[in-house]
């Protein structure tokens, strides 16, 4: 369901939809929501179904699409009976429903496009054999089916010109540099001819150089053969190979694997999952829909301006100044059991948390070792793809993991510890050399000036007078502090002693009084939740009983109102067809004369009588004209000749006019004489 739902989401996102959906906002949708992206991939598919669905009922919506859907060849899952389930979840936008047709639909779009523009014009409308009956509907249909079959056999030319690739102005090109090509090469071949025939034995020498050629055509055929089995024979021992370290790795889990480790494994995914099914998700998603619903609240109202601000923050400062109220009063109460209430409280919501946490952590670490494990047998498929070494597995890895982690460990620690060592010495050094200056400096400067007062050595002794002093007042205070804060120490908890102490007996008798209470409520609780539940089951079966009588009962509705409505249009038909015949029969009757030629005999039988007399004329016509082709022919070569003399006598007068200014032409004799 997860690979589904993760399809849908990935193709919603892509061109044409650009949704911009996740996981998680996919599968918080409302149903109407959810109806209204299933009705926009079908208006992808036809774009009859562009249609806003809050503006439509919800019967007409899913008669809509399941039309369509039938149209588009969808099989719904499971039996024939469940499809009332089918067109409910429809109705309702079911998720188990719409998922699997978006997941159909997303599928094969480009299919499904073809298939519903090809419905337009496929789809025969059913007429009823009364209506056939009529001439004008039967003449009608058949052209319709007549021209339902060019479309088949005009889609088809259009569906293989398509898929062919080739354009007319592309082969053209094609040919006549084909044809170049072949000129060439036959001009080529003519002179090789004529020298190789001045050649002795050119007839052997050729049958020699074709055999040649032969022969280095299926040698390259043969290497290529060749190659092509080395490459299977790699491919074959590298698949040998994987497959064999999976069976030894197999082998060795069976070896090392007992029945009741691998139930307690199996019993502790169980939990984890079950916990994470019930617990975990739908916490996570409820507090997703509430932050949804609080965010989209917060969208739906208007801006805020800097007013409306700080009224709110009035708000708030009043809420907190009563729940500040609400909890001295309740201090104030002091009562003992709603005290332990709240400690027993904590300590589920605490022992909560960490579970969540916990949980949260096998997930990662679930994730980090499948990931590991990709990680893995990718390396060693390249290790062996380098090199051709095996891999080690097993204990053998074990060991030498754990060797080079206490080796690693060690050598961390020792580099660690000669950089501390290091960054240490230096910067005692450091501070050293400048303490040692400032020092000498102070000392120096002290001297001096002891020595112009005449008091040299004053400065040390006064030094460790105070020091001296500092020390003996600091020990002084410790003591007298030591002492005061002991006395009150001792002095607070007896008194605390003694108050909680009385303060506790009363607590105590109500709490046994209380524990009775408390184990006579769980019984009555357990009576009543019983009780509770056989009339809950009671109630739900009889509910669920009286829903398949409805949707029954809705059902046969349905199907009578169709019924009714069909037999209504068939009244209508059947009047209007009653009414034609019985003008037809008036107005044939009638002795009116304008009346008889209103009725549709009279006007039939008047087009056929022109149709006929045309016809007539137009085969005589014909007759005419396949008698006066042959001369007519002749004629039109004739008068084609005509032009061609007339065009030749043009061109000669031209030139001969052309020869007139450079000089005179005399015929004489039957002699032609040029004078200049």
């Amino acid at each position: 369901m997860s690979d589904q739902i993760k399809f849908i989401v990935d193709n919603l996102n892509k061109e044409p939809f650009k949704k911009n959906y996740n996981l998680i906002t996919f599968d918080s949708l409302e149903p109407m929501q959810l109806l209204q992206v299933l009705n926009d991939v079908l208006a992808e598919i036809d774009p009859k179904q562009v249609v806003d669905i809050r503006e439509e009922m919800p019967e007409q919506t899913a008669k809509r699409m399941l039309s369509l859907l039938g149209i588009l060849k969808y099989k719904p899952p499971g039996n024939a009976t469940d499809m009332s389930t089918f067109r409910q979840g429809l109705v309702i936008g079911s998720k188990p429903v719409i998922y699997p047709v978006l997941h159909w639909l997303l599928q094969r779009t480009s299919e499904l496009k073809k298939r519903a523009y090809l419905a337009r014009f496929l789809i025969k409308l059913e007429v009823p054999n009364e209506f056939l009956q009529d001439e004008t509907v039967a003449d009608t249909n058949k052209q319709y089916e007549e021209l339902m079959e060019a479309f088949k056999t005009l889609h088809k030319e259009c569906e293989q010109l398509k898929t062919s690739g080739f354009s007319t102005a592309e082969i053209r090109k094609d040919i006549s540099a084909m044809e170049e090509e072949k000129d060439q090469l036959i001009k080529r071949v003519e002179r090789l001819k004529k020298r190789v025939e001045t050649v002795q034995n050119h007839q052997r020498m050729l049958k020699i150089a074709r055999q040649l050629r032969v022969e280095k055509e299926r040698e390259e055929f043969l290497a290529q053969q060749k190659q092509e089995q080395k490459n299977q024979l790699f491919h074959a021992v590298q698949r040998l190979q994987r497959v064999q370290n999976q069976l030894k790795s197999m082998r060795h889990a069976a070896a090392d694997a007992k029945p009741e480790s691998l139930m307690k494994r199996l019993e502790e995914e169980i939990k984890f999952n079950s916990y994470m099914v019930t617990e975990k998700f739908p916490k996570e998603i409820e507090s997703k829909k509430k932050e949804l619903h609080f965010l989209q609240k917060v969208v739906s109202e208007p801006a805020m301006d800097h007013s409306d601000l700080l009224e709110l923050e009035s708000k708030i400062n009043e809420i907190n100044t009563q729940i500040n109220q609400l909890i001295e009063k309740k201090m104030m109460r002091n009562e003992p059991i709603e005290g332990k209430l709240s400690l027993y409280r904590q300590q589920a919501s605490i022992i909560s948390r960490k579970k969540e946490a916990k949980a949260e952590e096998l997930q990662e670490a679930k994730e980090k070792l499948a990931n590991l494990e990709r990680e893995v047998s990718l390396k060693t498929n390249q290790t062996r793809e380098f090199d051709g070494t095996e891999v080690l597995k097993g204990d053998e890895f074990k060991r030498y993991v754990s060797k080079l982690r206490s080796k690693s460990t060690v050598f961390k620690k020792k580099h660690q510890v000669i950089a501390e060592f290091k960054a240490e010495c230096g910067l005692l050094q450091w501070t050293e050399e400048l303490l040692k200056q400032r020092h000498e400096n102070i000392q120096h400067q002290l001297q001096t000036i002891e020595e112009k007062k005449g008091i040299s050595g004053y400065s040390y002794t006064q030094e460790e007078l105070e020091r001296v002093s500092a020390l003996k007042s600091e020990v002084d205070e410790m003591k007298g502090r030591t002492l005061d804060d002991m006395s009150e120490m001792v002095k607070k908890l007896n008194s605390l002693v003694s108050e909680k102490k009385s303060a506790l007996a009363p607590v105590i008798k109500e709490l046994r009084q209380l524990r009775q209470k408390c184990q006579e409520l769980t019984q009555e609780c357990d009576e009543k939740k019983s009780q509770y539940d056989s009339c809950a089951a009671g109630l739900e079966s009889n509910r669920s009983k009286l829903e398949q009588e409805v949707r029954g009962l809705r059902e046969e509705c349905l199907q009578e109102e169709s019924k009714y409505h069909y037999t209504n249009c068939m009244i209508k038909n059947l009047e209007v067809q009653l009414r034609r015949a019985t003008d037809e029969m008036k107005a044939y009757v009638s002795s009116d004369q304008q009346e008889k030629r209103k009725a549709l005999r009279e006007q039939y039988t008047k087009n056929i009588a022109e149709q006929e007399n045309l016809g007539k004329k137009l085969r005589e016509k014909q007759k005419a004209v396949r008698e006066s082709h042959g001369p007519n022919m002749k004629q039109a070569k004739m008068w084609r000749d005509f032009e061609q003399l007339m065009e030749c006598k043009k061109q000669c007068f031209l030139k001969q006019q052309s020869q007139t200014s450079i000089g005179q032409v005399i015929q004489e004799g039957g002699e032609d004489r040029l004078i200049l």
